[in-house]
């Protein structure tokens, strides 16, 4: 099963067309699968108390982790601001990749088991900037944050990236060629499951 998480917070974004272009592309290969719109969920972003004391997870989040589990491949498709994510995809991160669900750290030792080893994912990240902006100026904190200290951290393997920028000046052409780039790269997504 392929998740798609679309984490931009308005339903009218590039970015969520971008999920639907993608979710589209993977049916028509045959793929069973599943989109997720936080913009749709009902929880509270924020983890209080850190890990120090685990909130009860809302039904939509209870939800989100099983379709974690169950997918073989994650696409999160996201734009970027001020150098990383949308809010909602950070409280969406920190309420649902737990300790004992995502990762567990090992006793007396600087190593941890990362509990969703075994499936791959893939990131759309769409933005005003050219990529060279954040490549230089922001280091690739963009893609580093999520690709590398949360999927890999947490096991998924491998991670593609896939990079809309300039969004902002995209022509009518230019966005329906990357609806369509989305949609075949879904399609070659669900052909390798």
């Amino acid at each position: 099963m392929i998740l798609i998480i679309n984490a931009h917070p308005s339903r009218n974004s590039f970015t969520s067309a971008i999920a639907n272009s993608y979710a589209t592309g993977a049916r028509e290969a045959g793929a069973k699968v599943e989109l997720l719109n936080l913009y749709d969920l009902k929880f509270d972003p924020i983890l209080h108390d850190a890990y120090h004391k685990i909130m009860p997870l809302e039904e939509d989040l209870i939800r989100a982790q099983k379709l974690i589990k169950a997918c073989k491949h994650l696409v999160i498709c996201y734009p970027q601001w001020w150098g990383s994510g949308p809010a909602l995809l950070k409280g969406f991160i920190d309420r649902t990749f737990l300790p004992g669900f995502a990762f567990h750290y090992r006793n007396n030792s600087s190593r941890w088991d990362k509990l969703l080893s075994g499936r791959s994912a893939e990131l759309w990240l769409l933005s005003d900037s050219p990529k060279l902006w954040f490549f230089i100026m922001y280091w690739n904190s963009p893609i580093k944050w999520l690709k590398t200290a949360t999927l890999q951290f947490c096991g998924f393997n491998p991670v593609k990236v896939n990079i809309i920028d300039r969004v902002r000046f995209l022509t009518l052409p230019q966005r329906e060629k990357a609806l369509e780039r989305a949609r075949k790269s879904s399609f070659l997504a669900a052909k390798k499951l």
